[in-house]
């Protein structure tokens, strides 16, 4: 199982930097029961594992004037490899999309975008999505509100599907 490997010191490791990345490595050694010199070496092997992606400032959109945020459903012409790639590789250069997941079903991929305005993202829309080479269609859904977002996985789930394994 993914994450069994990792030992009850590393998922706390993981689970507190998750909740907050800022904290220093002498308050992460406490919360977690063990000096700071071993932490700092645990979260760098953690690091270098690829188990720690990056530490990043959550940011709220709508303060900084990106007031639109939209969920848009792609599907392409061509699922060949080749095609799929090119879409993601479009997706990553196109400001506005900021997750981009290829999905199993009818839609092919699911972007989640914001904008400042209604015009810019319409404007995203019709003349960079639309237009953009193998789009077959596009469904958007504009967001009224978020209840939930959070980051990570959830490391009490991990914890208890561990426990029933052992």
């Amino acid at each position: 199982m993914p994450g069994a490997k990792l030992d009850q010191t590393d998922r706390q490791i993981l689970a507190e930097l998750q909740g907050d990345g800022r904290m220093t490595n002498v308050e992460l050694a406490s919360r977690v029961g063990i000096s700071a010199p071993p932490c700092l070496r645990r979260v760098r092997t953690l690091e270098e594992s690829g188990y720690i992606r990056g530490y990043h400032a959550e940011v709220d959109a709508r303060l900084l004037g990106f007031e639109v945020q939209v969920f848009a459903m792609v599907g392409l012409h061509s699922q060949a490899e080749a095609d799929l790639v090119a879409f993601e590789g479009r997706c990553n250069a196109w400001p506005l999309v900021r997750e981009c997941h290829m999905l199993n079903g009818e839609i092919d991929f699911i972007l989640k975008c914001v904008a400042p305005d209604l015009g810019t993202f319409q404007s995203f829309l019709t003349e960079e999505l639309t237009s953009a080479d193998n789009v077959a269609h596009v469904r958007t859904s504009l967001v009224i509100r978020g209840a939930k977002d959070d980051p990570g996985v959830p490391f009490d789930v991990l914890e208890d599907r561990i426990a029933q394994e052992d």
